[in-house]
């Protein structure tokens, strides 16, 4: 007997393997085929050829910078900057920062649905039992070949249901889900790429910050001991009153520079440490100064078609366009019939060991076809909509392209304006503590007023400040360019690759 029932089953499966085959092999995908986007027809990101940065001797950061064309991005690109407390912040930061592990979930998320989706193209096999006690009324015809109205009834069962995917109805919802898990293993390249970038652009501005700390304090002391020494000229009467009241609000202008200094390294840190994934209240054992950096000298540019394969923004465009291309024919497929399959196989007795005896058994094969015929134009605008999407989402993808050759093109411009303006402040510095120094022999001889002190004081105040923002420039700017460029995610083991 059970050598029957199998029989029975495989002719089930035989037959249906016939008819799903027949209509796999007739079977067609509807939508248009995606096509991947050309890279941009330009050869370059600014009107003139990119040159390399001009030097400022003497200087911290002020070390030329050579531009290498079609050089690759290093996945460790801060380890350029030389800097170990840098390093070991950014290693743990990609290790503990709550987005980039929630970027992780949602490609396991976009994975599974993928995975859970190809399983609509295999048969649907489930199994039943089923017990129960009836009584029929006396009035009736008794329902078993036994003729009694009260009986048990024992129902084993086996069910068999595919759908073919014969117009590409599945196929087309897998590749928009495949496209959209390609989209969020880009966002984890996204997120690796933004977090590394801003600790190192957060660790370079406290390094800023510091050095302008250290100039400000040094500023609020020159200015102390001039007004403690106008004070005692004042009390011997080789200096006025006006010029006492004057030192002090300069004394008072400089103090009040300090807060807002202060304050902006303090929420510098609370950033890192919130970066790091740990709580502000505990403090960062690394501690970053501009001395401590060395400013890396040789920088790789990507050739331009190069740069829409490096930027996981681009690719995410391109993934959403993929994905969006692949729901017009998810659309169009559902406005074409659709057929189902079915198969039973099973026994149906009145008592529980006599489930498996001759005679019991029961089989069926089925198959129907389902064709939309009046649907209030629900699936034709339903496509539309779908087209609409797609040329939504082509536009987005152009406006990315677009963005990212504007962010490689300002980094550019950015270094060589910053290695200009680095080269100034630092003439600058050197002109106005020249300035000073010969304003104080003159004052001391008594050859200038204090009016013209003060004024040498002030533009060496600000020279000192501008050389520390100058050189911060150059740093934070640098750091920019590997980021736009796409921050070398494909040379980086713990980003997914496929």
């Amino acid at each position: 007997m059970i050598l029957t029932r199998k029989s029975r089953l495989s002719r089930l499966l035989t037959t249906s393997a016939s008819l799903i085959t027949l209509l796999i092999t007739s079977a067609c995908v509807v939508g248009p085929k995606f096509k991947k986007p050309a890279a941009p027809d330009v050869t370059g990101y600014t009107p003139a050829p990119i040159t390399n940065t001009t030097s400022t001797p003497n200087v911290a950061g002020g070390e030329a910078q050579h531009l290498t064309e079609g050089g690759d991005i290093p996945g460790d690109w801060w380890t350029l900057f030389h800097s170990k407390p840098l390093n070991d912040l950014i290693e743990r930061s990609l290790k503990a920062n709550p987005d980039l592990k929630a970027a992780q979930a949602a490609l396991l998320v976009a994975r599974e649905n993928v995975l859970a989706q190809r399983g609509a193209y295999y048969p649907s096999l489930t199994g039943s039992f089923s017990a129960t006690r009836a009584k029929t009324s006396n009035e009736l015809s008794p329902v078993p070949n036994a003729s009694v109205f009260q009986y048990s009834l024992f129902t084993p069962e086996v069910s068999v249901s595919f759908v073919p995917d014969v117009f590409g109805l599945n196929r087309r919802t897998v590749e928009s889900l495949k496209a959209q898990q390609e989209q969020a293993r880009f966002a984890l390249a996204a997120t690796n790429i933004t977090l590394s970038s801003n600790v190192a652009a957060a660790a370079i501005q406290e390094a800023s910050l510091r050095a302008q700390i250290d100039a400000t304090n040094e500023l609020i002391k020159i200015n102390a001991n001039m007004l403690e020494i106008l004070r005692t000229q004042y009390a011997k009467g080789y200096a006025g009153e006006l010029d006492v009241a004057a030192q002090e609000a300069q004394l008072a202008q400089m103090a009040a520079t300090l807060p807002p200094l202060l304050k902006q390294l303090a929420q510098q840190r609370d950033l890192l440490t919130v970066l790091a994934g740990g709580f502000p209240d505990k403090d960062l054992p690394e501690k970053f100064e501009l001395s401590n950096l060395q400013l890396p000298q040789e920088l790789p540019v990507s050739i331009p078609s190069k740069l829409v394969e490096q930027r996981p923004d681009v690719r995410q465009a391109e993934e959403n366009l993929h994905s969006t291309s692949a729901l017009i024919g998810v659309a169009r497929a559902t406005r074409q019939p659709s057929f189902n399959l079915t198969g039973d196989i099973g026994s149906m007795a009145l008592a529980f060991g006599n489930i498996f005896s001759a005679g019991n058994g029961f089989r069926d094969v089925g198959a129907s076809v389902t064709q939309p015929i009046f649907e209030g134009g629900t699936l034709m605008h339903r496509e539309r909509a779908a087209r609409a999407a797609y040329v939504q989402a082509d536009e987005q993808y152009h406006s990315t392209v677009l963005t990212a050759f504007q962010n490689v093109a300002d980094t550019l411009n950015a270094l060589q304006q910053d290695a200009d303006g680095l080269k100034a402040a630092a003439a600058s510095k050197d002109a106005a503590a020249a300035t000073l120094d010969l304003a104080k022999k003159q004052f001391q001889a008594g050859y200038v007023n204090y009016l013209g002190l003060l004024s040498a004081e002030q533009a060496y105040q600000q020279a000192v400040i501008n050389v520390a923002q100058a050189q911060g420039n150059r740093y934070t700017d640098t750091a920019a360019l590997f980021q736009a460029l796409g921050g070398g995610w494909w040379n980086r083991s713990d980003v997914p690759q496929h």
